[in-house]
């Protein structure tokens, strides 16, 4: 997985109301009203539509090998969790799930032993630059301490700027990837060894 987000000068904090478990409605600096929320299975063919809208560079930076098109069965993969494994939250236009288009998604893939989490996030150009990635990685810094887990980590395209300037905001460490040149590994440790 791999994270991409834009981002120019810092924004105007971002409002919000809750409105239940890992439900917010947000309120964006440029006043939008967006809603956040957990991922669900009828987000696939949202998502697929949404997959479209994406530059080929967002698509480049978030998945890091060119995917031309989102399939039906990506897209159930993506939305269909276990529970036990991943998490997922989406950023959405304000109505029904399955009718909303998605602006943004965070998710984390549990490791085996339940002890790390690898994340990725990628927040569209339409809300890009309004303080939505550092938004939603708190929600998933929150999540992975929440399930007890040590460690958060991802891997960032060393030209992901944006992303990277997130990670470091956080207090995530960078290393060199070990297999791939180009692609920069951050971490953070949740709690102590």
């Amino acid at each position: 997985m791999n994270a991409v987000l834009h981002t120019s000068a810092p924004p105007a904090p971002i409002r919000r109301e809750r409105i239940g478990t890992w439900r917010e409605r947000l309120w964006l600096p440029n006043a939008r009203e967006v809603l956040m929320r957990p991922i669900e299975a009828v987000d696939a063919e949202p998502l697929r539509r949404s997959f479209a809208r994406l530059s080929p560079e967002e698509v480049r930076l978030r998945f890091l090998h060119p995917i031309t098109e989102m399939t039906a069965g990506f897209a159930r993969q993506l939305c269909e969790l276990d529970r036990q494994t991943g998490f997922a939250l989406v950023v959405t236009e304000p109505l029904p799930a399955g009718e909303a288009l998605i602006g943004a998604v965070a998710r984390l893939a549990i490791g085996p032993e339940h002890r790390d989490a690898e994340f990725a996030i990628i927040v569209g150009r339409e809300i890009g630059g309004l303080g939505l990635g550092i938004f939603l990685m708190k929600r998933l810094i929150d999540y992975a301490r929440r399930r007890r887990l040590d460690v958060l980590w991802g891997d960032v395209r060393e030209e992901n700027s944006a992303m990277l300037a997130v990670c470091d905001e956080l207090g995530f460490k960078r290393s060199h990837h070990p297999d791939e040149l180009g692609i920069v590994r951050v971490s953070k440790r949740l709690r102590s060894a």
